[in-house]
């Protein structure tokens, strides 16, 4: 049993973080953190067009795969819309509000699980010892793992979410100022950075728990399926839980609900819809320090 280490491990360069510049190894200074994250942007590159390349070789099969992404999340919203169907409102909100905050949900969610939504496969290699050819290569780690079996046929959620976001917006009489118009882009990309802080701490986990994809399911799909209802129809402390401990309110509530004119269950102040640019940047940077330790501790299975 040994520690892997070097270039691919725990320790060097395939973690894809470091702080700055180390001291000089014989081959010129160490990278820096931003060459480090341009190198891990353009090994993601690379295998998530060798993905596609391959996926494309059969496009009947794509076509179909991608139909097939598209019309199971529209059942979600078929869920919705036969609630509907029976009552007028929703905790409050019609139905045109309730499709805003399901649009912006999916929309998001379907960006962070199309770039890094295999990171649930991380269990199943830390088990299996197949992360240890990862290691060895000169990419990060969390580049070759986020791009592995990069799935374009997830576009088909995205598309989904965008169209119903194109019906709320059509159909709720939104009191438009320019402070409302920049949120919207803002609430979709940092939305999507913040599902995919979460996916990264949920394979950071998986080296500690490597059975745990479930675990992280309920955090990425669990919390997308939470957001796309109005936070009116549940309890407080779990509204807490989502805005303070697990800032997902973020993703849309909060600014949705400005956006919309509509009240926030927990009172908070109306420049709190400004933040997730910043609560995503935090995200980022607490799930980047979590994957770094969890990296550093995976002990290779040996020979």
């Amino acid at each position: 049993m040994r520690e892997k280490t070097g270039s691919g491990g725990g320790t060097g360069s395939g973690s894809g973080t470091g702080s700055g510049p180390g001291p000089d190894n014989g081959f010129g200074p160490a990278p820096t953190y931003a060459s480090r994250l341009v190198d891990g942007l353009r090994a993601y590159r690379l295998i998530a067009w060798m993905w596609i390349r391959s996926t494309m070789a059969y496009r009947a099969s794509f076509a179909m795969t991608l139909f097939g992404n598209f019309a199971g999340t529209v059942l979600d919203f078929v869920a919705i819309l036969l609630m509907f169907s029976r009552v007028d409102q929703l905790g409050g909100y019609s139905l045109g509000e309730v499709a805003f905050l399901y649009g912006l949900s999916t929309a998001a969610f379907g960006v962070a699980d199309l770039t890094l939504g295999s990171m649930d496969r991380l269990g199943q290699r830390v088990r299996d010892g197949t992360l240890d050819t990862l290691l060895v290569r000169p990419a990060p780690v969390l580049a070759q793992v986020a791009a592995d079996r990069f799935a374009l046929r997830r576009l088909g959620r995205i598309t989904q979410g965008l169209l119903v976001l194109g019906y709320a917006l059509a159909v709720v009489d939104i009191d438009w100022t320019p402070a409302k118009v920049l949120l919207m882009p803002v609430m979709v990309v940092s939305g999507a950075a913040i599902f995919s802080s979460v996916f990264v701490a949920g394979g950071a986990f998986q080296f500690v728990a490597q059975d745990a994809s479930q675990v992280q399911n309920s955090f990425t799909y669990g919390g997308t399926t939470l957001l796309q209802y109005p936070p009116t129809v549940f309890a407080k402390d779990l509204v807490r839980g989502v805005t303070f401990v697990l800032p997902l309110a973020f993703v849309n509530w909060l600014p949705a609900l400005y956006v919309l004119g509509l009240p926030y269950p927990l009172d908070l102040p109306q420049w709190t819809a400004f933040l997730p640019p910043l609560v995503a940047l935090a995200c980022c940077g607490l799930s980047g320090l979590a994957w770094r330790a969890g990296l550093r501790s995976y002990r290779s299975t040996g020979s």
